[in-house]
């Protein structure tokens, strides 16, 4: 399957360009074209586009804030900017940008990033379809230090109010504009915020490991490069996964001994 891809830029020169180079490039395909933030987000909860490609200074709402944005739809999607403005770097990559271009292009760096993109994806799925242990799969190899909470936390929806055990959650992600709370059986979607969340679990078994994630540290099972900067865990009675950053990665490791 190509991996669909969704360029966001109000140069159409710019447009022409990249669309030649990811024809000429098996597994990709454009999905679309969008020459400002708000007509990008529109495509993206219709198409659902695996990569996006990012200028910056745009009409309306900018790159930055479209990325962020689209982190609160689906954190999965690969970002990549392309700017003429390098100044916008350090915020990219807070956002955990795969990869900043900086305008007049290179052809071939462009090319060497769609292939580590394609190289990321493979791994992915490599190894979500096998049971081989990950070169960075050192985490579950430790205990961690302090025992599960057995306390409930309470979970605001729509619907009214949910209590669940705290050692029961797997995960909880950002998607679609939301909040979403994941154990083995269920998942509960309330409108909180995660920082909000945070603040109520028990901070010995949960990590932020993403702007986009809170993780259950008894239940990583797996760790893996996703980009530059990211990795992605896996988590055992799930086939859900999250992001960490390698920063947070680094501060994981205090967690276990």
């Amino acid at each position: 399957m190509d991996l669909k891809v969704l360029i966001v830029d109000d140069d159409e020169g710019v447009q022409l360009l990249l669309g030649k180079i990811l024809e000429k490039i098996e597994g990709f395909e454009v999905s679309g074209i969008a020459s400002d933030g708000g007509s990008a987000l529109s495509m993206i909860e219709i198409d659902e586009p695996h990569i996006v490609f990012m200028d910056v200074e745009m009409p309306g709402l900018n790159g930055i804030e479209c990325a962020r944005k689209i982190m609160d739809i689906n954190p999965k999607i690969i970002i990549i900017f392309a700017t003429a403005h390098q100044e916008y770097m350090p915020e990219a990559f807070e956002l955990y940008a795969f990869d900043y271009l900086v305008k007049p292009f290179r052809v071939e760096r462009i090319k060497n990033t769609l292939e580590r993109i394609k190289d990321t994806f493979r791994v992915q799925n490599y190894i979500a379809d096998s049971s081989v242990k990950s070169a960075v799969d050192c985490i579950p190899n430790y205990t961690a230090k302090n025992k599960m909470s057995l306390d409930k936390v309470v979970i605001r929806n729509k619907d009214g109010i949910s209590f669940v055990d705290m050692n029961e959650i797997i995960l909880i992600q950002r998607e679609n504009r939301n909040t979403v709370i994941c154990t083995a059986d269920e998942e509960y979607i309330t409108s909180e915020g995660l920082s909000e969340l945070y603040e109520r679990l028990d901070k010995n078994l949960f990590f932020r490991s993403h702007k986009s994630y809170i993780i259950n540290l008894s239940m990583i099972s797996k760790i893996y490069p996703y980009g530059r900067w990211t990795f992605i865990v896996k988590f055992k009675n799930t086939c859900k996964d999250a992001l960490i950053t390698y920063k947070q990665y680094e501060e994981l490791k205090s967690f276990f001994r």
